[in-house]
């Protein structure tokens, strides 16, 4: 199937309201013009460096997404334009992104990445690290970022069911941090489990391959 045809089976499978975030890591300029001029608005990258290079390539309505792991030297390069920073793991990096967004008189929206996964490999906060942080959030402590929402990953595993806990797991720490301050973002779900992720309460989807197709990464 084409780009044009994979966008469209994946938008006939949301509801409204779930906000598509096509992560276009590693796929070409004009794959990511295609995608916008069929009306995405929303790309995710993965990498710093590869998104400097795509950015001034592409029109300037484009919200970016950095939904990779982000490390806090890097935060200048990209705190005058990025949209939504949806890696968030540490105080250390918040408190960078608060600073870099200053600078830019600019209020930088982020999402806490918290780790749902059983994998060592996966980034993320551990769930008192989220609320502690969250709580200093609320108390006024980062004047110039605002977080929307919380963002995890599932568990690579064929079990349905570990990874619908998971998320479970991640929705009812969003309902319970958003009693304390509202938030509109709960980012779940990528290519292989976005339909289980809606089903737990995201609303918010990952999806990159089944738009894009896989890339082969021996090239």
């Amino acid at each position: 199937m084409s780009i044009k045809d994979n966008y469209k089976a994946i938008q006939d499978q949301l509801p409204a309201g779930v906000q598509l975030v096509a992560v276009s890591k590693t796929h070409p300029v004009s794959a990511i013009q295609e995608v916008y001029d069929l009306g995405q608005r929303v790309f995710g990258e993965n990498k710093v460096q590869e998104l400097m290079e795509k950015s001034p390539l592409l029109p300037d309505d484009i919200q970016w997404h950095l939904i990779g792991h982000l490390q806090t030297n890097k935060v200048k390069y990209i705190a005058s334009f990025i949209d939504t920073i949806q890696s968030v793991d540490s105080e250390k990096l918040l408190t960078e992104i608060n600073k870099e967004s200053g600078k830019n008189n600019r209020i930088i929206k982020v999402l806490l990445q918290v780790k749902i996964a059983a994998e060592e490999s996966k980034f993320g906060l551990e769930i008192p690290e989220a609320k502690e942080l969250f709580q200093h959030y609320t108390d006024g402590k980062f004047p110039n970022i605002e977080i929307t929402g919380l963002m995890g990953m599932a568990t690579f595993t064929d079990d349905e069911q570990q990874v619908k806990q998971e998320f479970l797991t991640l929705k009812a720490l969003f309902d319970e941090l958003n009693q304390l301050k509202t938030l509109n973002t709960l980012s779940m779900g990528m290519s292989d489990d976005f339909p289980v992720a809606i089903e737990c309460g995201a609303n918010s989807v990952r999806v990159g391959s089944a738009i894009f197709g896989r890339r082969d990464y021996s090239k």
